[in-house]
């Protein structure tokens, strides 16, 4: 005999409504570590070789797939952990080295490495002292010296 618990049904349709499927299914943090941004995905149970990691222009897709060890003939009484296959993206802003990216997979968690592109790194600009150094500009490939006199008036 089946027991009937409105509450117990009412506190699970709130729950499914309000949780999006790939935050639930996968769950992650990001963070920056100094010259770098740093992303963990929990995936317990997932078999590493079902997991894919993608790269297409500002986008970065993680699918994985968790299967199920269960036959067909089961009579589930509760069923909490998802199966089947997964999915999420990350919109990722400019200057990151996209090349670099690096991954790893370690105790059910998926830790992708995203550097930053040397060219999107904070750099210092030297500023040339005292009259007698010659400023360049370069124009269409041409450098240019611009005298003394140019740079007083």
């Amino acid at each position: 005999m089946a027991r009937f618990d409105p509450f117990r049904d009412m506190e699970r349709l709130f729950a499914e409504t309000l949780r999006t499927p790939a935050s639930g299914v996968m769950p992650m943090d990001v963070y920056r570590d100094g010259e770098r941004f740093v992303v963990e995905i929990d995936l317990p149970g997932v078999e590493p070789d079902s997991i894919d990691v993608d790269v297409d222009d500002q986008t970065l897709t993680v699918r994985a797939s968790r299967a199920t060890d269960v036959g067909e003939g089961t009579a589930w009484l509760t069923r909490e952990r998802p199966t089947g296959a997964f999915a999420r993206q990350l919109t990722l802003g400019r200057g990151l080295a996209l090349d670099k990216i690096q991954a790893g997979y370690t105790d059910g968690v998926l830790r992708l490495v995203l550097p930053v592109a040397e060219e999107a790194k904070p750099r210092k600009i030297n500023i040339q002292r005292g009259r007698d150094h010659a400023l360049t500009i370069e124009q269409d490939g041409d450098s240019a010296a611009g005298s003394n006199e140019a740079v007083a008036s």
